[in-house]
């Protein structure tokens, strides 16, 4: 079952049990991949974004609501905190498993391996491939400085 597909049964469960405040979660994800479709109709696309992209928006969604959690709590307000956090639990719930940090140095060696990396110009190449495949599976954030770090040392 595809993302999509995966994300409206969910809708429509959530309708089922009343509960709204998964259901509104839902729907900002919802209307976030048809906002990204219109998009891609512009230039062309009119099958729409694919799973990979659709993982991305996700991703991207989860990060903005960890970094609006961290600042309602900077700021005392530990209610809208909890809804932001309450929002990422559901949003998880469609990205992959995150990999472990032995994956994460394996799929990096695996990139550099692949692209046939061999210093710091190469960055770009390994850090294509391993969002290729891995999207929502690791925090490219942290994974940058690792590639950086490979490389320098390859």
């Amino acid at each position: 079952m595809d993302l999509r597909t995966r994300i409206t049964t969910s809708i429509k469960q959530a309708m089922r049990d009343k509960d709204s405040a998964r259901l509104s979660t839902l729907r900002l994800v919802n209307a976030a991949i048809k906002d990204r479709d219109i998009a891609a109709r512009g230039t062309g696309n009119d099958d729409g974004v694919s799973d990979a992209e659709v993982l991305a928006i996700l991703d991207k969604m989860a990060k903005q609501r960890k970094e609006s959690a961290t600042t309602y709590e900077e700021g005392g307000r530990l209610d809208l905190a909890e809804r932001e956090l309450a929002e990422i639990e559901v949003i998880e719930e469609f990205l992959p498993r995150k990999l472990s940090d032995d994956e994460v140095a394996g799929a990096i060696d695996a990139a550099v391996t692949e692209t046939g990396a061999s210093s710091i110009r190469d960055m770009g190449r390994v850090m294509g491939a391993l969002k290729s495949r891995y999207t929502g599976q690791m925090d490219f954030g942290a994974v940058g400085p690792m590639v950086k770090d490979r490389l320098s040392n390859a």
